[in-house]
């Protein structure tokens, strides 16, 4: 089978291209720049943008499914440059899905489709979370818009489903694990809040395998279908514990200062301010959203994943911790 991956070059998108290919499978990535990783893989490239429709018609043609992965992701930028790539991108691949007959659509959504403030979530499914409103930054935003399109898209000639894999983390990572490790030896990392609240997090192999699960049971009246599916490891744990977890298998020492929320809340907003009328280079340090994020309590319950398409991970927190090390510090 001819399968486009959208967004191949990145980190979920990589792990998605080499399973693939272990299945079998005939493998294209669709991405703004080149990448030799997928050199290596065999995978071929095809260069373009998400919001140019042409140049998303030429990468579906010939395909026979989609992996609509690629996104612009951050907590920083214009909201035009956010719908642009989520909405009107997204848009594209599903025009050019109806315009060539492809039956089969996997879209990687997010969690904070559903982000309302410091509400928690405490075991919610896709059915009970509703979709946030008033939300203080365009990545979340337009993911909403865009994974309600792909929901709508789903009928009897083109089968979707959209899947929420909360923070994925592991070998390979080049934006989580990094940045935290920088902000530690800085002696510029801190937990907002007292770090309680927990989390849900996703090993990248359980991320990439719940989306080949996914595929395999996708089709036209399947009980995944135009539906939504929170995805992780289904082992919850203290922000605190994870943040060390992770600075640990990078050999750093763990992080304890805390800030708290009304003040990290505070800063958000003064840095969104500076960033927006100086303006600044880069992302602001901490957001209003980001801040929220951080302090919240999210964890997701597994089992419709596991009833419609036979998600289970595969990969535990330890033994993916016991992999990044491995791979992090070369042992």
């Amino acid at each position: 089978m001819n399968i486009l991956v959208t967004g191949g070059g990145g980190f979920l998108g990589q792990a998605l291209c080499r399973g693939l290919l272990e299945r079998g499978h005939a493998v294209a990535s669709f991405s703004r720049h080149h990448h030799g990783e997928l050199d290596a893989l065999g995978v071929r490239q095809i260069a373009g943008d998400l919001a140019d429709r042409d140049a998303v018609m030429a990468a579906v043609r010939g395909c026979d499914a989609v992996f609509h992965n690629a996104a612009k992701a951050g907590a920083w930028g214009s909201h035009a440059s956010y719908h642009a790539a989520n909405v009107v991108g997204t848009d594209n691949v599903i025009a050019a899905c109806r315009a060539f007959g492809i039956g089969r659509l996997v879209y990687t959504s997010s969690p904070s489709v559903t982000h309302r403030a410091t509400h928690p979530v405490a075991g919610g499914t896709a059915d009970s979370v509703p979709y946030g409103e008033h939300f203080k930054a365009p990545y979340p935003a337009t993911k909403a818009i865009a994974e309600r399109a792909v929901l709508a898209a789903s009928d009897r000639d083109l089968a979707t489903v959209a899947l929420r894999p909360r923070l994925i983390w592991g070998p390979g990572d080049q934006q989580l694990l990094p940045r935290l490790v920088q902000r530690a030896r800085a002696g510029r990392l801190r937990l907002v809040g007292n770090g309680d609240n927990l989390i849900d997090t996703t090993y990248i192999d359980n991320a990439a395998q719940a989306h080949f699960d996914a595929f395999d049971r996708l089709e036209p009246g399947a009980p995944c279908a135009g539906r939504a599916y929170f995805i992780s490891n289904g082992e919850p744990r203290p922000a605190r514990d994870i943040i060390n977890a992770l600075l640990a298998a990078a050999g750093e020492a763990p992080v304890h200062k805390t800030v708290p929320f009304p003040i990290a809340y505070a800063i958000g907003a003064a840095c969104e301010a500076a960033w927006t009328l100086l303006p600044l280079k880069g992302e602001p340090p901490l957001t209003r959203f980001l801040a929220e994020q951080l302090a919240t309590t999210h964890w997701y319950d597994m089992s419709p994943a596991t009833r419609d398409f036979g998600y289970v991970p595969r990969v535990s927190i330890d033994e993916g911790l016991a992999r990044l090390s491995a791979a992090w510090l070369g042992t």
